[in-house]
């Protein structure tokens, strides 16, 4: 049996039952992350002898019939944004030292560290994060484990490419503009960026209430899970929600007879969208409305934000690298080093224009959501291109976000957005459906995602030649 190839759901009721052990587990992991590597370069680095001892101890635990948590001996790994106790925290970037005594977890990883999970290692991430695919001076490029030739995506690229890969079945991952939601479509996994709040942040991003943190993994179920463990205020993020009223767990029974849904293909023609991308959307929307929800072809009400969301994002890298030396800033991605010269020419006046933008954004979305429980679009209008660049080859745009338009528009108002797989275009390359709700409905989100997997509509794209 291939212990990559389970759940984490799978993986501990394996362990209840005596059929295999976390040790087993955390072994076969680590062999795969260690294996797939060179080829994919997923990990920043790997924690192997700190998981053999916390698989172990798992081991114990289980055989007593004690486990610590709702994730004892699961493996798991963490994108290098998140501070990860005993363990360098650099960003991708080469202007950041090893040197400290990195004496903290970031909340969701300390959660994670209380219910006894096993971490396999950091995964790679762009220069702090700011980007939509994953490559950095620091680490190099992260490739698609579907095709070494194409894109991770990003920023969360090396959790993705982790858990498609079979090297933890759980990560977490950070999303600013899509970062959970675009890797997970490229890499055929499961992202949820949750609600703002949620899950609480520390420190703090410098890209402010933009950024989530959330789970990537094979499967929403596993994704509930996750989401039940870090979902817990932490009195480090003075911005972190209360506990959310139930378990996301059991609020995937639900199913989805019922919902309303609004499809929107192209957010009113606003996207152009490949052909096999449409396609693969659409059959899984008509899974949806087969299993009993009630789906409308309709558009939300509001016009491309992209120029409010640069001001916010390109003013936050601004802000970042403020008091970095010239020397300092020589070190740095140039096309990051290039948005920060854009973000200190904007005044506040700039700033707070974008923030009229995104506040009347939240107020259509919000309303938008009195008519329909959920919005489904596709996650990206492209699937993985050439790796080691940031747009397309050919592209009328400059930055990445020429080529997220369905994903970012969510981070301006905090809602909760999955990228769910749903089968691959004409090269094997894998596409995504995103799913939206109101702020605070994780639950639907995880519900009706949870909905497309069990009616086989949705599963994890199959990695070719890994075993």
């Amino acid at each position: 049996m291939q212990l990559t190839d389970l759940t984490a759901v799978q993986l501990l009721d394996g362990y209840r039952k005596g059929e295999f052990s976390p040790v087993e587990a955390t072994e076969q992991t680590l062999e795969r992350a260690r294996r797939t590597q060179p080829e994919v370069n997923a990990f920043v680095r790997f924690t192997g002898e700190d998981a053999l001892v916390r698989a172990r101890e798992s081991a114990e635990r289980w055989r007593r019939g004690e486990p610590a948590g709702l994730l004892d001996g699961v493996p798991v790994t963490v994108k290098d944004i998140l501070l990860m106790r005993g363990h360098p925290t650099l960003r991708g970037s080469k202007t950041r030292s090893e040197q400290g005594r990195w004496e903290e977890d970031a909340p969701s990883v300390a959660r994670l560290r209380e219910h006894g999970a096993v971490f396999l290692g950091k995964t790679t991430t762009p220069e702090f994060g700011w980007k939509g695919v994953t490559d950095s001076p620091l680490t190099g490029v992260t490739r698609n484990p579907h095709d070494h030739s194409r894109t991770a995506g990003g920023s969360s690229g090396g959790s993705a490419a982790a858990v498609a890969l079979g090297a933890g079945p759980l990560s977490l991952g950070t999303d600013g503009g899509g970062s959970i939601r675009i890797p997970a479509a490229f890499c055929g996994v499961f992202g949820l960026k949750p609600t703002y709040g949620r899950v609480p942040l520390y420190p703090s991003s410098p890209f402010g209430t933009l950024s989530h943190t959330g789970p990537m993994t094979r499967d929403a179920a596993d994704a509930a899970l996750l989401l039940d463990v870090i979902a817990s205020p932490d009195a480090r993020d003075w911005s972190a929600l209360p506990p959310a009223p139930g378990s996301f767990t059991e609020g995937l029974k639900g199913g989805v007879r019922g919902l309303r849904v609004a499809y929107s293909p192209s957010l009113g023609g606003q996207v152009a969208v490949q052909p096999a991308v449409a396609a693969a959307v659409r059959r899984a929307v008509s899974s949806l409305a087969g299993l009993g929800a009630y789906v409308e072809e309709t558009d939300p009400d509001f016009s491309d934000p992209l120029e409010a969301f640069h001001a916010l994002w390109f003013s936050g890298a601004a802000r970042l690298t403020q008091r970095f030396s010239p020397r300092r800033r020589q070190l740095l991605d140039p096309g990051l080093r290039e948005i920060c010269v854009r973000g200190a020419r904007l005044s506040a006046l700039d700033y707070l224009a974008a923030v009229d933008v995104r506040m009347d954004l939240g107020r259509r979305m919000g309303r938008f959501h009195e008519r329909y429980d959920l919005l489904v679009t596709p996650t990206l209008p492209v699937t993985a291109f050439e790796a080691g660049v940031e747009v397309p080859r050919g592209s009328a745009h400059r930055r990445w976000t020429g080529w997220t338009p369905f994903t970012y528009p969510f981070n301006l108002t905090q809602q909760p957005a999955a990228s769910i797989p749903v089968g691959t275009d004409g090269n094997g390359l894998p596409v995504g459906l995103q799913i939206v709700a109101a702020r605070h409905r994780d639950d639907l989100v995880l519900r009706a995602a949870h909905a497309l997997y069990e009616a086989g509509a949705a599963s994890a794209a199959p990695v070719r030649g890994v075993a």
